[in-house]
C-alpha cells in the first residue's frame, strides 16, 4: 500500500493541475470568508488605511482589470513553462521533462494567477449597483489589491526562476540532489531483516528450488517502478512460501513474462497471482521512487549528448561526472540491501536482486567513457572521478569495481586520443589510480 500511495503522489507531484487546482479551491473559500466578512457590515474595515470605499462602478473595475490581467500573465507563464520543456527535451533529453514538471515554483505561480482570476470571478458576481440593494464588498474588492501585488511578486520570481532553470549547471545540480536522497532512502545504514551472520544463505534455498518453483506470469507491461517489499514478505510468510523476484524496479517487463517464482509450486492460482501481481507497480517510463539507476541515466543522458558532434560541450559532462562521482562517494559509504530477506522466525522468504555498486559504476561511467574517449579533459576527468570515488570505498569487491572502468577508459584512450603528450597526460592519471586502488 506504502509503495502505492508512493506511485500517486509521485504522480501528483510531476503534475502541472494538482497544486493549482488546490489554489483554485483556497482561493473560492477565502473568496466566501471575505465575502462574509463584508456581509457583517464591520465598520472598522472601511476605515482600515488603503481599503476600498468607492461605488459599485469603481469596484467591478477594479476587480475586471485585476482578473483580464491575471489570465493574460498565466498565458504568457504557461507559454514560458512550454519553451522551457522543448529547450529541456531537445538540449538535455525528453526524461527531464519530469524534472521541470515537478518543479513546485513553476506550480505555485500557475496556481496564484489562475487563483487571483477565481477570486474575482467569485467576487465580482456579488456587487449588486441598485440603489435599494446596494452591495459592494470593500473588503474583498481591497484584497484583490492585494492578490493583484501578490502576483506582480510571483511575477519577477517566475521570471528569475524560469531563467535559472534552465541552465545546464542548475539543472545537473537538481538532478544530483535528487540521486543524493533517492541513495539516502534506498540503501539505509540500517538494513533490517536480511540473512542473520554467518549464516550459509545458499542452504537455505531448497535444492529443487528450480525444478519445483512455479511462475507467476505478468498481468500487464512496462517499467516496474516499485515493489511492495512489506506486503510480499507478509504473503510470503502467511502462505509459507519462498518468492524469487526475476525482475527489479527499473526493468522492463512484457506482459505474460515470469515475473516471480514461488516455492513449492502447488499453491500457486490465479488468486494468488492476482495478489502478487497486484505488488508490483508497473508503468509507462521510469520513476526514482525505488530505481536509483534513474536519475544515474538521467546525468548520463545530459553527459552523452553534451559529447554528441552537434553539441560538442565536454564542460558540461565533465559537470555531470563531478555529480556522478559524488554520488558514488556517498553510495560506497552506505548498505547495500542484501537479496535475501528472512522472516522474523529467520526463514528466508523472499530473493531480491538489489543493485550493486558495480553496477552503478558501470552505469555511471560505460556510456561517457564510449562517448567521450576521444576528449582529453573528460577522460581525465573520468580518472580523477575514479580516484576521488577510491577513498571511499570500503571494500575489495568496490575497488574492483574502480579498477575495472580504470582499465577500460586507459585502452579506450589509445584510440581515441592521438597525440602523445595528451596520452602522456592520461597515463599519469591513470598510474596514480592504479597506485591509489591498490595501497587501500
Amino acid at each position: 500500500m506504502k509503495t502505492k500511495v508512493g506511485k500517486i503522489w509521485e504522480s501528483l507531484h510531476t503534475s502541472l493541475w494538482f497544486i493549482p487546482s488546490l489554489m483554485v479551491l483556497g482561493a473560492i473559500f477565502i473568496a466566501y470568508i471575505t465575502l462574509s466578512l463584508d456581509h457583517q457590515e464591520y465598520t472598522f474595515m472601511t476605515s482600515l488605511p488603503l481599503t476600498y470605499t468607492r461605488g459599485p462602478d469603481g469596484a467591478r473595475a477594479i476587480l475586471s482589470t485585476v482578473a483580464g490581467s491575471m489570465v493574460t500573465v498565466a498565458t504568457t507563464a504557461f507559454s514560458i513553462v512550454i519553451v522551457a520543456l522543448q529547450l529541456a527535451s531537445g538540449q538535455f533529453g525528453p526524461r527531464l521533462l519530469r524534472n521541470f514538471m515537478r518543479d513546485t515554483g513553476n506550480q505555485i505561480v500557475l496556481g496564484t494567477f489562475i487563483s487571483t482570476f477565481i477570486y474575482c470571478l467569485f467576487v465580482l458576481r456579488t456587487i449588486n449597483g441598485q440603489d435599494d440593494e446596494e452591495f459592494v464588498p470593500h473588503f474583498s474588492v481591497t484584497f484583490s489589491i492585494v492578490l493583484a501585488a501578490v502576483g506582480v511578486a510571483v511575477l519577477i520570481y517566475f521570471l528569475h526562476h524560469a531563467a535559472t532553470s534552465i541552465q545546464a549547471q542548475q539543472i545537473i545540480s537538481n538532478v544530483g540532489q535528487e540521486l543524493d536522497e533517492t541513495i539516502e532512502r534506498l540503501f539505509p545504514n540500517k538494513i533490517g531483516q536480511s540473512e542473520p551472520a554467518d549464516r550459509d544463505v545458499m542452504a537455505d534455498i531448497p535444492r529443487d528450488f528450480e525444478r519445483e518453483a512455479e511462475s507467476i506470469r505478468a498481468k500487464v507491461g512496462g517499467y516496474i517502478q516499485g515493489v511492495d517489499n512489506d506486503e510480499l514478505m507478509q504473503l510470503a510468510t502467511e502462505d509459507d512460501l519462498l518468492i524469487r523476484l526475476n525482475y527489479r524496479p527499473g526493468d522492463f517487463i512484457v506482459k505474460g513474462s515470469d515475473l516471480v517464482a514461488i516455492f513449492p509450486g502447488k499453491p500457486a492460482n490465479k488468486k494468488l497471482a492476482e495478489k502478487i501481481n497486484g505488488l508490483f507497480v508497473v508503468g509507462n517510463q521510469r520513476t526514482p521512487q525505488q530505481d536509483v539507476e534513474f536519475c544515474v541515466n538521467q546525468l548520463v543522458e545530459i553527459a552523452v549528448r553534451a559529447l554528441s558532434p552537434g553539441i560538442n560541450d565536454p564542460f558540461t559532462a565533465i559537470q555531470c561526472v563531478d555529480q556522478l562521482s559524488a554520488a558514488l562517494c556517498h553510495l560506497a559509504q552506505r548498505n547495500v540491501p542484501s537479496p535475501y530477506r528472512y522472516d522474523d522466525n529467520k526463514k528466508l522468504r523472499v530473493i531480491a536482486e538489489s543493485v550493486s555498486f558495480a553496477d552503478m559504476v558501470d552505469a555511471a561511467f560505460n556510456q561517457i567513457r564510449q562517448y567521450g574517449q576521444s576528449s582529453v579533459g573528460v577522460t581525465i576527468r573520468l580518472l580523477e572521478a575514479i580516484a576521488r570515488i577510491s577513498e571511499c570505498t570500503r571494500s575489495k569487491e568496490q575497488r574492483a569495481a574502480l579498477l575495472r572502468q580504470a582499465q577500460m577508459i586507459e585502452r579506450g584512450s589509445h584510440e581515441g586520443i592521438s597525440e602523445e603528450l595528451d596520452q602522456k597526460d592520461v597515463q599519469e592519471r591513470y598510474f596514480a589510480v592504479i597506485k591509489l586502488l591498490k595501497a587501500q
